[in-house]
């Protein structure tokens, strides 16, 4: 299984457009075989091979969630992966530059099952990372989440980075979105407490090659009916709208922020074209493939939680303005893309 397309991969490398900046430094990332944390590892080794002092990457993970996907990372001479669980202290002797804290678990079906495991690497996880920053006086970069808004008002639609959220302590959701909350937290009080260098980057669904067929979002839930050739499942009511970020896209402003953003900032990531509800998107796949993709609405199945927001469409001025963020890949050429690698790599077995 070929896990990422390696023009994705020259894609972003061409788009980091201050990767120099990275020479010579060490990057600590916790969820490091997960989905996001293996296109960093391939994106750091793209780097380096052009690098006359090449970036050092340290690679923390408990494999809790990364499948046999996340198996599929080498390591070299740069590249160290450690299985660890960061709810529990890290010693580390290297002097670290970044610390990348990406580490949780970001599937709904996922953070059902384990919703302790999801809280304790938000608060604790967090904590520990923030300790270690503090003590190797690194930049910390926290990936949050857009689940912290809740469900915005219209007025809030596109959602800038000042609105504040609504979001429930009780519900199915809550160990998700409250743990990122406080996990903002803990970055706030180390920022102005303590004198850590901190970012908080706030993706808004993210998608490409690499999503493990079993991860339970709609994207691959998709890609795996249409290769079982079945028909797609959407849940609920099918008028929730979100929108979808391309992986090139994503891993480009994710650098962008690591590398630039400023002191203290906040930032949304994705791609606010467009909004598009569940049905449409079922729709403009059937378009894009050419196929006869058929879909039914059906209730939320008891492994997933039901209270999910109505819209999601971030506002990314802020990124715009202060790291020269441009998501580029339209949703049509971004789903051809995907759809032929699960196409390629997914055995059809939702």
């Amino acid at each position: 299984m070929k896990f990422l397309l390696d023009s994705d991969i020259d894609e972003i490398v061409e788009r980091i457009d201050s990767k120099n900046e990275l020479q010579g430094k060490t990057i600590l990332m916790t969820g490091a075989r997960g989905f996001l944390g293996r296109y960093f590892v391939h994106v750091i080794k793209k780097v380096n091979s052009n690098f006359e002092r090449p970036v050092k990457f340290i690679g923390i993970d408990n494999q809790i969630t990364s499948g046999v996907l996340g198996s599929d990372i080498s390591e070299d001479s740069n590249i160290t992966l450690i299985e660890h669980d960061i709810i529990k202290n890290l010693k580390i002797k290297e002097d670290i530059d970044y610390v990348i804290h990406a580490a949780g678990i970001a599937s709904p079906h996922y953070y059902r099952e384990f919703p302790l495991e999801t809280l304790d690497v938000a608060i604790n996880g967090t904590r520990h990372m923030l300790e270690l920053s503090k003590e190797k006086n690194a930049k910390f970069t926290f990936f949050s989440s857009s689940e912290v808004y809740g469900d915005p008002n219209p007025e809030n639609i596109p959602t800038p980075e000042e609105y504040r959220g609504n979001v429930s302590t009780l519900g199915p959701r809550s160990c998700y979105d409250e743990g990122k909350r406080v996990g903002e937290t803990l970055c706030h009080i180390y920022q102005e407490n303590f004198g850590v260098s901190t970012n908080i980057i706030r993706p808004f669904n993210f998608y490409g090659p690499g999503m493990q067929e079993k991860d339970y979002r709609v994207l691959p839930n998709f890609g795996s009916r249409i290769k079982s050739q079945l028909p797609l499942k959407i849940y609920g009511r099918g008028n929730q709208t979100r929108t979808f970020c391309y992986i090139t896209d994503a891993i480009t402003g994710l650098f962008k922020v690591v590398i630039d953003g400023h002191d203290g900032e906040v930032y949304n990531i994705g791609n606010p074209n467009p909004e598009i509800s569940m049905i449409e998107l079922a729709e403009m796949i059937k378009e894009i493939l050419g196929t006869s993709v058929e879909y039914e609405i059906i209730d939320y199945p008891d492994s997933y939680p039901s209270d999910e927001p109505n819209r999601r469409c971030p506002s990314i001025k802020k990124a715009i303005e202060h790291i020269n963020y441009n998501p580029s890949v339209i949703l049509e050429e971004g789903l051809k893309r995907f759809f032929q690698w699960t196409n390629e790599n997914y055995e059809g077995k939702q």
